[in-house]
C-alpha cells in the first residue's frame, strides 16, 4: 500500500482565455478507505461549495458564492515528519470562510507555516490569484498563464504536470471548448517512462504507479475529478465526478452552476 496521502494534480489557466478568467481541472488522489463527502454547499457554511474530508474536517478544493476559491496539494517529501501537524485541508476551508484578501490571508498562513507538513496552496478571487508553499516561503501573485501543480512546487516539470499543461493549452486555443474535453485531460492514465520519473525519496515502483494524471489502484488512487470554471460574466461552473476504486467508472456526479455574489 502507498504510505503517503492526498496526492493531486491541478492544471489551470488564469486570465488566459478571453471567455474564462479561470479554467481549472483537478484530480484528487487518496486512499480509497479515507472517508470523504462529495462536493456540495455546506450545511454550516451555506456559501461554501466543496468536498469534505470526513477524517480531518477540511477540504482539498472549494469556492464561495463571492468567488473566493482555493486548493491545496501535499508536498511530497517522505523524509520529513512532524508530531501531530494540523490538517492542511483547513487552510483551504479557513480561506473560504474569511473575507481577508488572498495575499493577506497567505501572509497569515506564512506565520504558522512551519507547523504543517509540506503543502502548496492556491488562494484567489476572479481578480487576483496567489500561490504559496511552505517549502519555498514565498507568496507569489500569479500573472496570466497556464500552470500545473502536483506534489512539488508550482510548475515543477514532472511528466504528468507537463502533459496536463500542454493538453490544457491546446484546448484553450479554441474559441469554445467542451467540459468533457477537460475531463478527458484528467483521465490520462499513462505511466511515465522510467527515465522521466522524478526522484522524491519513494521507491521507483511507487513513483511509476503514481506518475499518471489519473492513478488507478485498489487501495490508493484518483478518487474524484473536478472542473472549476469562472466566465467573464462571473458565472461559475463546478463539476465533480467520483470513481469506483481502481477504475474510471463514475459512481457519482455533481454539477453546480451559479452567479457570483458581490463581495460584502
Amino acid at each position: 500500500m502507498i504510505i503517503f496521502i492526498c496526492m493531486c494534480l491541478i492544471a489551470f489557466a488564469y486570465n488566459h482565455h478571453p471567455e474564462y478568467p479561470l479554467v481549472l481541472a483537478a484530480n484528487r488522489d487518496e486512499h480509497h478507505q479515507r472517508p470523504t463527502r462529495a462536493a456540495r454547499f455546506w450545511d454550516n457554511h451555506h456559501d461554501i461549495l466543496a468536498g469534505k474530508d470526513l477524517e480531518a474536517g477540511g477540504t482539498w478544493m472549494g469556492i464561495s458564492r463571492t468567488g473566493r476559491f482555493s486548493a491545496v496539494t501535499n508536498f511530497r517529501d517522505p523524509g520529513i515528519s512532524k508530531a501531530h501537524p494540523p490538517s492542511r485541508g483547513h487552510l483551504v476551508l479557513d480561506y473560504l470562510k474569511k473575507t481577508r484578501p488572498p495575499g493577506d490571508y497567505l501572509s497569515d498562513v506564512h506565520q504558522k507555516a512551519d507547523r504543517y507538513m509540506g503543502f502548496n496552496l492556491l488562494a484567489g478571487t476572479p481578480e487576483k490569484l496567489y500561490y504559496y508553499s511552505n517549502q519555498q516561503q514565498e507568496i507569489r501573485q500569479l500573472s496570466s498563464g497556464i500552470y500545473g501543480l502536483s506534489n512539488h512546487l508550482l510548475d515543477k516539470p514532472w511528466p504528468k504536470v507537463n502533459r496536463s499543461k500542454e493538453r490544457l493549452e491546446q484546448l484553450l486555443k479554441q474559441p469554445y471548448f467542451s467540459e468533457e474535453a477537460l475531463f478527458e485531460l484528467l483521465y490520462d492514465d499513462a505511466q511515465a517512462p522510467d527515465s522521466q520519473l522524478p526522484d522524491t525519496g519513494i521507491p521507483q515502483e511507487i513513483e511509476k504507479k503514481v506518475s499518471p494524471v489519473f492513478i488507478k489502484g485498489e487501495d490508493y488512487g484518483t478518487r474524484c475529478s473536478t472542473l472549476l470554471l469562472i466566465d467573464k460574466n462571473h458565472q461559475v461552473t463546478f463539476r465533480e465526478r467520483r470513481f469506483k476504486a481502481g477504475t474510471q467508472e463514475i459512481t457519482e456526479e455533481n454539477h453546480y452552476e451559479f452567479p457570483l455574489l458581490p463581495t460584502p
